[in-house]
């Protein structure tokens, strides 16, 4: 009865607005006083303390400091040009350029949120200005910045890898085809839309304008080739590789383009300070809830239990991307990565089903909550941005998360696919 116990008292804490870091905190060391007496107490402060200070950990704020930079020495703009004059002479082609830059900026920042904030700002008032509705605009940046729980360097994807102890490198590997294909169908969904409601080509094919804006794109360009080719390679970890990130965005943004924002710089600094924070203080108070399922064996009582329903691999993921789906509704990515894979993990190891390929399972079934109401951290930043009713969105969005569901049924079903490159390369 503790965890179900455990479980209801988080959900009370959260309900009346209790940060889900201290929900955690106190339902931990509430129960381990009950169990162990006052005596544990001593070592709360160094569970915390020994959980927050991972080394690849140290990833999370260097990729989202890396995104700052980009996004506040023009980085973005040259992108959106470049992509504009391969994509804008297809109709619906700004929708199309849209989806490309939101892959591509995942491919810095690690993070949605910081992906929606930077391209929607700009994207979402030009889509206005040609004449796409306001929800779709919003709809189409929300989803396609989802891409960027999957695509590398995936912050989600690393906080995986600490709670379950996997190869983050392969994790990230395991996610570059499901990214590909999720934001070639987005792009061919917008097509069909576009094609609909007779939505504008932006300009004409030109190659004399391609090349224009690919020199000017050039450095941007070459950013995510040595931040992931340095760590595909093998040459640093996926930690090393954020610090370079960090460097290589100062010296292109700062050195070769001389066009950092600096006040707007301080500004993404700060909170992304304040957002490596919080994703921190969730760490720390995961390690007081791991320590004590470990000690009381709650995660392979949990295993037992439902091998004891089946066996079957398949009919157990099933499972396992329902409760991953309903918990995404109500609780923020990092947080539910954090609060439920140590649970699950033995059960995993125990009906033989890979970690890395489970990863991608929880983070494509995380990237579908950040877009379903009511916590969707990403639906509500693009509505935000958009000036649109979260409910009008979701009315165009939910195209967009058919999308992200069946790419979610590929690679939970199909494990061959997002795992050809891993065994290719590391296995």
């Amino acid at each position: 009865m503790t965890l179900p116990l455990m479980l209801i008292g988080l959900f009370a804490l959260i309900l009346v607005n209790v940060p889900i870091a201290v929900a955690l905190g106190c339902v931990a060391v509430a129960a381990m006083v009950a169990t162990q007496g006052t005596d544990i107490l001593p070592n709360v402060a160094l569970v915390m303390y020994d959980g927050a200070t991972k080394f690849p950990l140290l990833a999370i704020p260097m990729f989202v400091l890396a995104g700052a930079i980009m996004n506040a020495s023009g980085l973005s703009r040259r992108l959106i040009a470049f992509a504009s004059a391969l994509l804008g002479f297809i109709r619906g082609g700004l929708a199309m350029i849209n989806i490309a830059v939101s892959m591509f900026f995942a491919e810095i920042s690690g993070s949605a949120v910081a992906d929606v904030a930077a391209t929607g700002s700009i994207l979402i008032p030009a889509m206005r200005k040609r004449g796409y509705p306001r929800a779709f605009a919003a709809a189409v940046t929300s989803s396609s910045a989802s891409l960027a729980i999957i695509i590398p360097p995936s912050i989600p994807m690393i906080l995986y890898g600490v709670m379950s102890d996997s190869s983050i490198v392969q994790l990230f590997v395991a996610g570059v085809i499901p990214g590909i294909l999720g934001g070639f169908s987005m792009m061919l969904l917008s097509y069909w839309f576009a094609r609909r409601f007779g939505w504008p080509v932006e300009e004409i094919f030109q190659l004399s304008n391609v090349w224009r804006t690919f020199k000017e794109a050039a450095w941007a360009l070459v950013l995510p080739v040595i931040i992931l080719g340095s760590i595909f390679g093998g040459v640093v970890t996926a930690t090393e590789g954020a610090g370079i990130a960090v460097i290589a965005a100062l010296l292109i943004g700062g050195g070769i383009y001389r066009e950092l924002d600096w006040p707007f710089l301080k500004q993404a600094i700060v909170d992304g300070g304040i957002q490596t924070a919080v994703v921190m203080l969730l760490v720390a108070s995961s390690a007081l809830v791991g320590v004590y399922l470990t000690e009381q064996q709650l995660p392979q009582q949990l295993a037992q239990w439902i091998l004891g329903v089946t066996e079957n691999r398949y009919a157990i993921l099933m499972m396992l991307n329902v409760f991953f789906l309903l918990i995404g509704l109500f609780i923020h990515s990092a947080a539910a990565i954090i609060l439920v894979v140590p649970i699950v993990i033995p059960l995993i190891t125990q009906v033989g089903i890979d970690p890395v390929h489970f990863g991608l399972v929880v983070c494509l079934n995380l990237a579908i909550g950040q877009q379903t109401p009511p916590v969707a951290s990403v639906l509500i930043t693009a509505c935000s941005i958009a000036k649109a009713d979260v409910w009008e969105v979701s009315k165009v969005n939910i195209w967009f998360i058919a999308v992200l569901f069946a790419i979610l049924m590929v690679v939970t079903y199909i494990p061959a696919i997002p795992m050809s490159l891993v065994e290719v390369f590391y296995r």
